[in-house]
Order: C-alpha cells, then structure tokens, then sequence
C-alpha cells in the first residue's frame, strides 16, 4: 500500500492515483522491472514498453546517448511480441501494487485493434496508451498526423475496449501537415479517447565531430528531457485552453520532468497527471523526490488537492 500524502492523489478519467507520477512507456521495463530500484507504490502508475503484434528486435545500437540537455534515442519499439506478453507478461500485472497502463503500437489499424481487444480482456489493465507517435506508416502518413487516419484509428480501438481506459499518445510536431495539435487532439477525442498523452519526444539528430558519423545508427531519433520541456508546457497549456477545458478530457504531460517544479508547471498548464521518461534514466529514485516536492507546492497553494491547481496557471499582473 502507498505511503504517499494523500493530497496528491489525483483522479485520471476515473482511475484513483496516489500521485500524479508516472513511469513513462519503457522507463519501468516491459511491466515493472523498475522495481529493482523504486517502491513502484511511489508512482501513480506504470506505462509498460510499446507492445506490437510481432516481436520486434528494434533498431542496431548505438540507439540511446545522452545530449547536454536530455536524451536522445532511437529504439525502434523492441518488445517481445503480443503472444509473449500475453503468455508471460500479462498474468504478472494482477501483482503490481500501482494502476498499470499497456502502451500499443503497430503497422496498420488491425494490429492496433488485435492488440488492444487482447490486453482489454486483461481486468488488470487499467488504461491503454495508444501510440500513435512513432513512425507507423499509414496511407503514407504518420497515424498522428493524419486526422481520417487517426480518427478511424482511434474510433476502431474504442470499439474494441470496454474495460480500460484510452489515452492517446500524440507527437509534439505537425509541422508539414495541415493540422494544428489541436485540431489532430479534437479528432482522438471526438473518436473516443478518454484521454491525452503530450507528448511523444521530438525528433531530432547528433553527429560525432571526429569519425563525421551519426551517433546513433538509425540516423536520427527523438529528443527527451529537460531541452524539450518548455516545448510541452506550451503545448499542454493550448490543449487545456482549446479542448480538455471545455470537453474534460484528460491531459498526461510529458516531456522533460527532472524536478518537482517541472511537474508543477504541467499540472498548472492543465496536466493531471505527468510521466517521467528520461528523468527515470538518470535518478530512477525520482518519483520520490517529486512527491515530497508536490506535497509541499499543495500545502503552500493553500489547497486541500493536488487537482485543484490543473489548469489555474494565473494571468500576469500589469
């Protein structure tokens, strides 16, 4: 059972979190290995690793490296497969002392539907994370930035899960496409989505100055931590004031939470829960830390809960 103050339980479109931090997909492992080294009741809950129909070995390495302001990496979504995670990782779920989310990923809305029926069926799974940020291919689109794509996407998932709950999980970038983030978050709403993930890491690139080579072997790969977070704050801030306002959906934020300050600053733009991915890799005793600093915040907002400051980012005095 969590220790954690009780003022910074939070309710996540009905799910009951005893803090608003959580294991972002893959920090904690395929399920929870993240346990070797954190009392995982300190998180409000655990995202497993991206989970595709077929097992996939992702990209060669060098596929993470650090950058002087986060992280960069390019592991090409590898997991053991649907089959296996059923067979060996679902039966295990039941025994985490956390709410538990199943992240899901594919080529085609088949597979992400095949996937989510499959872990719906597993009572233990308190939400699906659809991830629709990494580069699936669709109509030669990006599932994320293709509205008719992701709204028979999402619309398609829905269907199939009558259990969990559904966030999805959306790149922070549309830059080419003719849509705003918003308006690609309105469509996942709209088609059934109980909630949002902001965001995926930006894409991004480092060279080794001396052999003249990519440092990672896929070329590119996505920008993590703390360079980005500013990038989110904003981001969270127009969906909570265009959207999840008026239409109550959820926001999890992401992006480059390292302190409790950082959490904080989501939780104003209008986040109710945030993940912590990169932040994870570097101290994995963070949630702790985040926790203590989140009690305190509360308790000096003058506030009973931790929920009665998302979104009230204040104006600035003349």
């Amino acid at each position: 059972m969590s220790t954690t103050d009780s003022s910074i339980a939070t309710n996540l479109a009905g799910i009951q979190l005893s803090s608003p931090v959580i294991a972002a997909a893959g920090t904690a492992g395929t399920l929870d290995e993240l346990a070797d080294v954190l009392d995982v009741t300190k998180l409000g809950a655990i995202v497993t690793k991206s989970i595709t129909r077929d097992p996939r070995a992702g990209n060669p390495f060098p596929r993470i490296t650090w950058t002087r302001a986060g992280m960069l990496n390019a592991i090409g979504l590898a997991n053991p497969g649907l089959d296996a995670w059923l067979s060996d990782i679902a039966p295990k779920i039941v025994q985490v002392p956390t709410p538990v989310f199943c992240s899901i990923a594919g080529d085609s809305i088949e597979d992400y539907t095949q996937i989510a029926r499959a872990m719906d069926s597993t009572a233990s799974v308190a939400a699906i994370e659809v991830n629709v940020s990494c580069p699936n291919v669709h109509s030669g689109l990006e599932f994320g930035s293709d509205k008719g794509a992701l709204g028979e996407l999402v619309a398609s998932v829905r269907a199939a899960v009558s259990n969990a709950k559904l966030f999805v999980k959306l790149s922070p970038i549309t830059i080419g496409t003719p849509s705003s983030l918003v308006d690609i978050a309105r469509v996942a709403v709209d088609s059934g989505a109980d909630g949002l993930t902001l965001c995926n890491t930006v894409p991004a690139m480092g060279i080794n100055v001396h052999t003249r080579e990519p440092v990672l072997s896929n070329i590119t790969g996505g920008l993590s931590g703390p360079a980005i977070h500013p990038v989110i704050v904003r981001l969270v801030h127009l969906m909570h004031t265009q959207l999840t306002r008026e239409t109550g959906t959820a926001i999890i934020a992401a992006g480059g939470v390292t302190r409790w300050q950082d959490a904080a600053e989501f939780i104003l733009a209008g986040a109710t829960a945030v993940q912590i991915g990169a932040g994870l890799f570097a101290d994995p005793r963070l949630p702790i830390k985040i926790n203590k600093g989140l009690t305190k915040w509360v308790a000096r907002q003058g506030q009973a809960q931790i929920g009665d400051l998302v979104g009230q980012v204040a104006k600035r005095s003349s």
